[in-house]
């Protein structure tokens, strides 16, 4: 098996703030006492008057950057996912997303990945709630390389974005010359017996598994869906129709994720027999990062465990 070198998101988007914020005047940077953690700290040592730690008080984080951004500024906001798209959901709601302003919510620490933090820290329902919020725009990128480029991207488009980050170190599986474009998923790997759809940590275990059952005969399309909405709709259903089964691996519950998202849009165009393995409608527990995934069978052996079931269920 292929060797991967591993690297923290949250540090490609403390050297992505940087990079922006040496080139654009009207970015500022928010958070909400935790900028050590979610990096936002590198922007704020390079300009302390475009940065501001609203303390432990994340609704009046959002209320504020609203009003930045309405004032001209181009706000990012940061805290832990659990108290971005949790604790602040109503303020998220009301003054960015139903105002439709120009805030962009890059939230760290979200999935089980969190870790020893346990159930009450690790969110697993933020694809869900913000997705369904009419202009959000939501993201999870798959590693390092890939969260430099979307967030640079983010930034180029108008109205409201959550970004979903990690606390733990992600397999590297890109390149600096690795690009993304809103609304739009990647065929990592072309196959024809099923297609895989991950976001975040999971698209390198579907890489790994994809490679390992070639060995065994079985062809697996991988694909990377970083832009869970606007959701490219076009390429999952292109792959469905060549393969007819689809399976999508999230380190996020099953109800309303990125397999939620896939199942409406396929059962009005294309319904596809689909399997969503995620977090099963329960809360996390507290484990280092690597033995929450192998329990949750999120880790390469749980995914190829489940795909194989899946396949022989629908042989």
């Amino acid at each position: 098996m292929k060797e991967f070198e591993y690297k923290h998101l949250r540090d490609a988007y403390g050297e992505i703030l940087v990079e922006l914020g040496e080139k654009y005047k009207d970015i500022v940077v928010l958070d909400a006492d935790l900028s050590s953690s979610t990096r936002t700290a590198k922007f704020g040592e390079k300009f302390p008057e475009r940065f501001f730690n609203i303390g432990v008080s994340e609704q009046d984080l959002m209320s504020t950057a609203a009003g930045l951004a309405i004032a001209g500024k181009r706000p990012f906001v940061s805290t832990f996912a659990v108290f971005a798209a949790g604790r602040a959901w109503e303020q998220i709601r009301q003054s960015i997303a139903y105002a439709n302003v120009n805030v962009k919510i890059v939230a760290s620490h979200g999935g089980i990945t969190v870790g020893e933090d346990g159930a009450t820290h690790q969110m697993l329902e933020d694809f869900a709630i913000m997705r369904v919020l009419p202009n959000m725009k939501v993201f999870c990128p798959a590693d390092y390389y890939e969260t430099k480029i979307l967030i640079r991207k983010v930034f180029e488009s108008d109205g409201p974005s959550y970004v979903r980050l990690s606390r733990a170190k992600f397999p590297v599986i890109f390149d600096e010359t690795h690009d993304f474009e809103i609304g739009k998923a990647q065929v990592l790997k072309e196959g024809k017996d099923l297609t895989a759809v991950g976001v975040g940590i999971t698209v390198h275990g579907l890489l790994i598994t994809a490679e390992e059952l070639e060995k065994e005969g079985i062809s697996i399309e991988v694909i990377n869906s970083p832009s869970i909405k606007p959701l490219d709709g076009e390429t999952i259903l292109n792959s469905a129709r060549k393969t007819g089964k689809v399976f999508v691996a999230e380190e996020h519950s099953v109800i309303g994720g990125l397999g939620s998202a896939i199942s409406e849009f396929l059962s009005q165009h294309y319904p596809t027999k689909m399997k969503f393995h995620g977090i099963k409608d329960i809360f996390g527990r507290s484990g280092n990062a690597t033995e929450l995934l192998r329990f949750y069978g999120l880790d390469p052996e749980g995914i190829k465990r489940e795909i194989q079931k899946f396949l022989k269920d629908n042989a």
